[in-house]
């Protein structure tokens, strides 16, 4: 198996971020620091930081609310709070998908790298759907704008073309298939609107409200739940 799979595998992180352990020397196969591209056999010992890491067999996947204010990341000395901490789970999971610090709602986290490799990749087209509140009326005009994709100078790129629906007068509902940084609030600021509240309410087959969670709540997806994503995200729950 390919290293950056198999450290996927072993729930530590999506197969990019496993590649940047590699580049960083953080990785040995038994003993010997680690290059990218290497293989692993089932015999050999795959340790990080000097740990023994092995492949999950219970596929964890979890619904989680995010509150405003605690940050994506791993580990950050800067962060005050990050989601690993927030949700204090018994078994190392990580996240599909970051939301920033200022927005709220739907993280998916899971022990299984494959998973979110799949959820992750923007070739899969998968969907994210999220309710947004902004700080001036939003015309029809807008609505047209952002449904047909924005250029971002920013990014130096055009947005895909997405679902959107007025929902309020300064609110609307957004479904995307890309992930870009910052990609809602840099949309609306490409229009003159800057965004004032903005929650994920869903990821592909996951609504945030078939949990009745408050914020940095999270609950155990059933196997009939987990299912259904796996077969959305191309992938076999075994």
């Amino acid at each position: 198996m390919r290293l950056n799979k198999y450290i996927a595998s072993c729930g530590i992180c999506s197969r990019r971020e496993a590649d940047k352990l590699i580049e960083e020397k953080r990785i040995t196969i038994g003993g010997v620091v680690a290059e990218c591209g290497a293989q692993v056999d089932e015999d050999d010992i795959v340790c990080l930081d000097g740990k023994e890491i092995r492949p999950k067999t219970e596929k964890i996947v979890l619904a989680y609310y995010k509150p405003v204010g605690v940050v994506c990341t791993e580990n950050d000395v800067h962060a005050e709070k990050t989601v690993i901490e927030d949700i204090g789970y018994k078994e190392r999971v990580t996240y599909a998908g970051r939301l920033d610090k200022d927005s709220e709602g739907l993280l998916i986290m899971s022990n299984d790298g494959e998973l979110i490799n799949s959820m992750m990749k923007a070739a899969n087209m998968h969907e994210k759907e999220y309710i947004v509140t902004v700080d001036k009326d939003v015309t029809d005009e807008f609505i047209k704008k952002m449904s047909s994709g924005i250029f971002l100078h920013e990014l130096g790129i055009r947005t895909r073309r997405c679902n959107v629906k007025k929902t309020g007068k300064r609110s609307f509902d957004i479904i995307l298939t890309q992930g870009l940084n910052r990609q809602i609030r840099r949309m609306c600021g490409e229009l003159g609107y800057e965004v004032v509240k903005l929650k994920r309410i869903r990821v592909m087959t996951v609504k945030l409200d078939d949990y009745n969670l408050k914020p940095g709540e999270y609950a155990e997806l059933s196997g009939d739940e987990k299912a259904l994503l796996y077969g959305k995200a191309g992938l076999k729950l075994i």
